[in-house]
């Protein structure tokens, strides 16, 4: 992963099963392609279902003899949506649809390494590529808005609903809540200022040593710390430059071909970056990335201020929550007396995934009410995060539970109105079946999901 990537690039495998064919498909006795289901005024090609079973391969899907029959009804069923869609007038978005074909078409050609490369890869020129995906993603967002519509028409749900499925669907089958964990914290950074400083003295250095005529991604392979491109003499590959923080990609993509530019600061730390090629909005480029420092003497002082804050509370001089507002450097926290809350779903509760490795070896250490000694941990800015020390609160431990009605309703009402969206959804696919010309070729007449109606 790339040390200034915003986005976890989607892999190609996930992209490609969006799209129609790429490659004509050949088969046994010389077939090229045939025409495998006709459903409503829509056809599928044996070619689609083929490249769809090759994207599932690659995505690690173990191949079994149902495999095509699983995707095939998946296939029609896709299309009985769509069919009503139009039907129905359902508009979506254009902008939506462009905005969703540039970030894809960006993901393929970072893949990839540009668009001669995507364009070679797929025999295609970039153009008709582009008309096939944003014909096949148009279709995507008409069927999900149908199916949405669909779900829409379940029942709403009261409170004794819920209850009726809690008590009506058996221990086993009711959702595991996992262990969480509520807590206060006070943070403390080290002196930021003097080891900035210091990165950037460093970064100064290697820039005007390769201005001497020495070899950036010399420099690069010594000295950068980003593992994923050092290795590599800091060559990042060619990207969009939608993949990196815009700080990062600003800069580097006014650089001209072979230019250093002078230190670029970002989440993950500090850069200098040397520009090797461009191609629109993608370039390739090599970087070093250096992060701030801090010595055993910084680690010491911010242990001594925060056992001091802890003497401070356990001899009630001040409440936790109190410390927390006065002394904390956390911004997100200190407001709310050192209550953490996840910055994705705002709940003060944390499952041990949601935890920082090194937050949760501590806490899983304490008991309720207990203070953690000191530690050293990252905040949540960046890939990696910056140091910072601090002391825990643990206020609340939830053991991990079947979900019951008293303390995780919003957990079963989301579960029942699933169930009722989803029985809505078959209802909707059964009644069609009935009503809609299907007809499917005899190559896959053993399938089991033909016993489900689909063939009259």
């Amino acid at each position: 992963m790339k040390i200034c990537t915003k986005t976890v690039i989607v892999t190609l495998a996930i992209i490609f099963t969006q799209v129609t064919t790429i490659y004509s498909q050949r088969y046994h006795n010389g077939l090229v392609d045939k025409t495998i289901a006709l459903i409503g005024n829509d056809m599928i090609q044996l070619s689609e279902l083929e490249t769809e079973v090759q994207m599932m391969m690659l995505q690690g899907v173990t191949s079994d003899k149902n495999l095509r029959c699983e995707i095939l009804q998946n296939m029609l069923t896709q299309k009985i949506f769509l069919t009503q869609a139009r039907l129905d007038s359902i508009q979506v978005s254009p902008d939506n649809v462009e905005n969703e074909l540039n970030r894809r078409i960006s993901n393929v050609m970072t893949q990839l390494g540009g668009e001669k490369a995507a364009e070679e890869y797929f025999k295609k020129p970039m153009f008709r590529l582009k008309e096939e995906w944003r014909s096949a993603l148009h279709e995507q967002f008409l069927t999900q808005e149908m199916q949405s519509k669909v779900a829409q028409t379940a029942p709403e749900l009261t409170p004794s609903d819920v209850k009726e499925f809690y008590n009506t669907t058996s221990e086993d089958s009711l959702p595991i809540i996992p262990t969480q964990y509520k807590y206060r914290q006070i943070a403390v950074y080290p002196d930021r200022e003097s080891a900035e400083l210091a990165v950037k003295e460093r970064l100064l250095g290697f820039r005007e040593r390769v201005m001497k005529g020495e070899r950036f991604s010399t420099l690069a392979t010594l000295y950068s710390q980003d593992p994923g491109s050092a290795t590599r003499g800091g060559e990042l590959g060619m990207a969009s430059k939608t993949m990196y923080w815009p700080a990062f990609s600003d800069i580097a993509i006014a650089l001209k071909e072979g230019q250093v530019s002078q230190i670029v600061e970002t989440p993950d730390g500090f850069h200098i970056i040397q520009m090797i090629s461009k191609e629109g909005e993608m370039f390739n480029a090599r970087h070093i990335l250096i992060r701030p420092e801090y010595t055993n003497e910084d680690r010491s002082k911010a242990f001594k201020r925060l056992d001091s804050i802890k003497n401070l509370i356990e001899a009630d001089s001040v409440s936790f929550e109190m410390a927390a507002r006065r002394f904390s450097h956390d911004t997100k926290s200190y407001i709310n007396g050192g209550l953490v809350a996840d910055k994705n779903s705002g709940s003060a509760y944390f499952d041990k995934e949601n935890l920082k490795i090194l937050d949760y070896n501590i806490i899983r250490g304490l008991k309720e009410g207990d203070i953690s000694e000191p530690f050293e941990t990252t905040d949540n800015e960046g890939r990696d995060g910056n140091t910072i020390y601090k002391i825990i609160k643990l206020e609340k431990i939830i053991p991990s539970h079947p979900a019951n009605y008293i303390n995780d309703f919003s957990v079963l009402q989301d579960e029942a109105r699933n169930k009722l969206a989803m029985e809505a959804i078959e209802e909707f696919v059964n009644q069609k079946k009935k009503t809609t010309y299907i007809k499917i070729d005899p190559l896959f007449q053993y399938c089991p999901f033909l016993k489900e109606g689909w063939i009259k």
